[in-house]
């Protein structure tokens, strides 16, 4: 489908040398876009939330680690415990 949007002058220019750079076209690059700022909406996700945020998930994957760690923890204050009962 063909449509006429207006987009700030400084966005389009950014936009363009995004998908320049990733060896797309424009049209492509902004379907892409599109796709993924719906992509939330559609499924019924929620936004991700503010952009600070999005790293955090990042971290998913060091789940098994933090059980570890804490798992640790745990050990070391139950021999703190019991040093402190005697």
């Amino acid at each position: 489908m063909k449509t006429t949007l207006e987009v700030p002058d400084a966005v389009f220019r950014k936009a363009k040398a995004t998908a320049a750079e990733r060896g797309t076209s424009l049209q492509a690059f902004v379907t892409e876009a599109l796709q993924e700022k719906l992509a939330g909406r559609v499924a019924g996700r929620a936004p991700q939330g503010p952009p600070w945020m999005r790293g955090f998930g990042a971290l998913k994957n060091l789940e098994k680690d933090m059980v570890r760690i804490q798992a640790r923890i745990e050990r070391e204050f139950e021999r703190v415990d019991a040093e402190d009962r005697e």
